[in-house]
C-alpha cells in the first residue's frame, strides 16, 4: 500500500524501533533523544498504533491480523520488531500509546513556542480497529456488551479502507456503514518538565494526548515549549475520529507523518502557555481540564482573550461574537482529562469589517 511521500523527500527519517520510542510514557529531560534538528527542519516519522500489539489483543499483530484476513505482508515489519522485543508499557500506568521521539530542536527555550506543521499524513495500512476497552468510554455503566449480553474487556471492531483508500468500512449485523478517513495523530507534543515519567494518557500544557481532529495535514500545531530543545515526539494514529472519542478509541492505524519543525520565539498576539492550533480556515483554541464543565469554562476564557488580541474586540465584544459565532465541541471525555475546544472562522474577520 502507498504509505505517503517517500521518506527520503524530508531532511530526516525516523521509524519505530524498540530504541526510538517510550511504551505507555512521555519523554523526560532524561530521556535519550533519538534525532536533533535545525528549527525549519521537515522530519517523516512511521508511526505505528498500539493495536495488534497490546497484551489484551496477543501482542502478536501477524497472527492479531491475520485473524481479520490480512496477509503477513501488510503487516508492518516494524509492528512486528515492536512486539517481539523486550519493550514493555509500565504498570502502573495503565496506558497503551507508542511514542516516537524526542526529537530535540536546537535552540528551543522554555517560553518559546514550537510550531509544527503537518504537511502530510497518510496511512500506511489499509486497516484500522477501533475499541472500547475497560469500561473507559463514556457509558461504563452500559457498554460495551457482547452479543451474548455479556460485558467483554475489550470490544473491538476491524475496518479495513476500501479501494480508494478513502474511506473505513464498518460492518455490523446486517449491513455495513462507512468512516470518511481524516488522518491525524491523536498525541503529539514537547517534554514535560520534570524527572517523573508522566502516563500518556492525560494531556496537558505540554500537549500529549490531546485527539484534537483538526490538526490534520495543512494545519499547525503550536506547543508552549518546556524544557531546552523542546523535544517533540508523537504516537497515537488515528483514520479518523469524531469529537467526543466517546468509546475510548478512535479508527487507529499506523500512519505516516511529513512535519516541520520551527521554534517561534513570540507569537503575536500574546496567547496563554496552552497549545492552540491554525488552520486556513479557523483558530482552534484549546480547553483541558478534569472537569468536562471546567475544560468548557477554561477554553471559553481563553478564547475570549484570543479573538480580543487578535481583532480589537473588547472582552465583552468577544463573549457576544462567540455566543453566536464560535464553534465549541467537545475535543475527548476519555482521556482524565477532558478537552473542549474552539473554532473561529478567519473568514469573518475580513480586513475591511475591521475597520
Amino acid at each position: 500500500m502507498q504509505a505517503g511521500p517517500d521518506h527520503r523527500s524530508a531532511g530526516h527519517y525516523l521509524r519505530c524501533t524498540p530504541e526510538n520510542v517510550c511504551w505507555g510514557t512521555l519523554p523526560t529531560p532524561d530521556t535519550a533523544r533519538v534525532l536533533a534538528v535545525d528549527s525549519g527542519a521537515t522530519v517523516t516519522f512511521d508511526t505505528v498504533s498500539q493495536e495488534g500489539l497490546m497484551e489484551d489483543q496477543g501482542r502478536d499483530p501477524v497472527a492479531y491480523f491475520g485473524r481479520h484476513g490480512v496477509e503477513r505482508a501488510d503487516v508492518l515489519d516494524d509492528a512486528v520488531e515492536l512486539a517481539a522485543s523486550d519493550l514493555r508499557k509500565p504498570e502502573p500506568p495503565k496506558a497503551p500509546h507508542i511514542v516516537l521521539g524526542p526529537v530535540d530542536v536546537r535552540g528551543a527555550e522554555p517560553g518559546d513556542w514550537l510550531r509544527v506543521d503537518f504537511l502530510d499524513l497518510r496511512p500506511r495500512v489499509p486497516y484500522g480497529v477501533v475499541s472500547s476497552r475497560h469500561q473507559r468510554g463514556a457509558l461504563p455503566d452500559r457498554l460495551p456488551r457482547d452479543f451474548d449480553g455479556s460485558s467483554p474487556a475489550v470490544f473491538s471492531k476491524f475496518c479495513r479502507l476500501d479501494d480508494s483508500g478513502t474511506r473505513a468500512v464498518f460492518e455490523f449485523c446486517g449491513g455495513r456503514a462507512t468512516i470518511a478517513v481524516r488522518p491525524f495523530m491523536g498525541l503529539c507534543g514537547v517534554t514535560p518538565a520534570g524527572s517523573e515519567p508522566l502516563s500518556t494518557i492525560p494531556p496537558g500544557p505540554f500537549g500529549g494526548n490531546m485527539d484534537v481532529r483538526e490538526i490534520v495535514s495543512g494545519s499547525s500545531l503550536y506547543l508552549p515549549v518546556q524544557v531546552p530543545d523542546a523535544g517533540f515526539y508523537l504516537g497515537d494514529p488515528h483514520f479518523a475520529q469524531g469529537n467526543g472519542e466517546i468509546a475510548l478509541t478512535a479508527l487507529e492505524g499506523s500512519l505516516r507523518v511529513t512535519a516541520r519543525l520551527t521554534v517561534v520565539k513570540t507569537v503575536s498576539p500574546a496567547r496563554a502557555r496552552m497549545p492552540f492550533v491554525e488552520t486556513d480556515d479557523h483558530w482552534i483554541i484549546l480547553g483541558m481540564n478534569e472537569s468536562l464543565d471546567e475544560a468548557m469554562r477554561q477554553c471559553a476564557g481563553l478564547s475570549v482573550d484570543f479573538l480580543s488580541a487578535q481583532t480589537g474586540m473588547t472582552p465583552s465584544e468577544s463573549y457576544l461574537y462567540l455566543s453566536a459565532a464560535g464553534d465549541f465541541s467537545v475535543t475527548q471525555v476519555v482521556d482524565i482529562v477532558k478537552g473542549v475546544h474552539c473554532s473561529i472562522r478567519k473568514s469573518d474577520f475580513r480586513e475591511e469589517c475591521r475597520a
